[in-house]
């Protein structure tokens, strides 16, 4: 069998290249420094471009945020969105009334459907000391049949996500499954959901000099390793660099050897929709027709509303990790 397994490589920017289901993935790794009483970063923003704030000065970024840093709400139609937190924490709003604060490990499945309005903001609680927050968001596509399907929202809990450990290796899993470990149960109408789909979402960690396995997928698959952390990775025959991302041979095992320190990488992979996608800022359908009813829609229904007083909430300083539906359920942690 061949170790020829890597098939093309690409430098990550903001976003990452991405291929089908897949349509966006964005590594959010921000060292924000102490809070102030609002919750916001207590430091000067001067030179920043408030409101769309994406050049990483002084290694964070306000994003779209004035006040906290974050995404004010927004809409979005035809899609998903998954958000993997790995550090600090996130304040999420929504047009159907729910309302959460997630991280730490925790990660946010939104089927977005025929459409939805929400807010993703990051709360700045450790009024001493810095508050990193890095997080994964991703894009996943809905076919044609389900881009018009009611909103969904899902918490996966940090202690839901199984990790798979190997010699030197730690594989969690946000969607899909390894070996005998299946990730929590993707949402009724998404991709992720088809049972011939293939569709995982891993992050790994490797140790200094670690080798590990990645198992074939299904030929037809697309699949992406994205090299993020470490010095070096050699996948196959071909050694990547931090910051590349490289296409893989599905149907073939890669051999992953890890070079000094420990190293991170993320997979995202599945067997590809195959439909057109027009897409527009916020909006991903099949036509032009559909992106701009899309747009009137919005106009004219807001996708239910804004039920907050705010753009951009957030929650108390000493509110704990939770979800609250729309249904009005209820869950914590911490």
């Amino acid at each position: 069998m061949s170790d020829d397994v890597v098939l093309e490589q690409v430098r990550l920017g903001f976003p990452w290249q991405t291929l089908d289901p897949f349509l966006f993935c964005v590594h959010h790794d921000d060292a924000y420094p102490p809070g102030n009483d609002v919750l916001g970063p207590a430091a000067s923003l001067a030179g920043r471009n408030i409101g769309s704030d994406f050049e990483g000065k002084d290694g964070w970024r306000m994003y779209h945020g004035d006040v906290v840093p974050g995404f004010p709400q927004h809409p979005h139609r035809g899609f998903e969105t998954v958000t993997v937190v790995r550090r600090g924490l996130i304040d999420h709003s929504d047009s159907l009334g729910a309302t959460a604060r997630f991280g730490r490990g925790d990660a946010q499945w939104l089927t977005a459907g025929k459409g939805i309005v929400h807010c993703e903001m990051f709360p700045l609680l450790d009024k001493a000391g810095p508050n990193p927050v890095e997080l994964f968001q991703i894009w996943l596509n809905l076919p044609r049949a389900n881009k018009m399907v009611e909103p969904y929202f899902s918490m996966f809990w940090a202690d839901t996500i199984p990790t798979v450990h190997a010699p030197g290796a730690r594989i969690s899993l946000v969607a899909g499954q390894l070996g005998d470990v299946r990730a929590p149960k993707p949402p009724p109408q998404s991709w992720a959901s088809q049972a011939d789909s293939d569709l995982a979402i891993w992050t790994g960690k490797l140790d200094e000099g670690a080798k590990w396995t990645l198992p074939a997928a299904k030929p037809g698959t697309n699949r992406m390793l994205y090299f993020f952390a470490g010095s070096e990775l050699t996948v196959g025959k071909t050694l990547l660099r931090r910051g590349t991302g490289a296409r893989l041979r599905p149907d073939v095992e890669a051999t992953l050897l890890n070079g000094e320190g420990e190293g991170e990488f993320l997979i995202l992979q599945g067997r590809p929709i195959g439909e057109p996608v027009v897409s527009y800022g916020p909006f991903v359908m099949n036509t032009q027709q559909e992106i701009q009813q899309a747009f009137r829609d919005y106009q004219a229904t807001q996708f239910g509303g804004w039920p907050w007083k705010r753009d951009d909430p957030v929650h108390p300083r000493e509110q704990g990790r939770f979800a609250k539906h729309a249904d009005g359920k209820i869950e914590k942690r911490d």
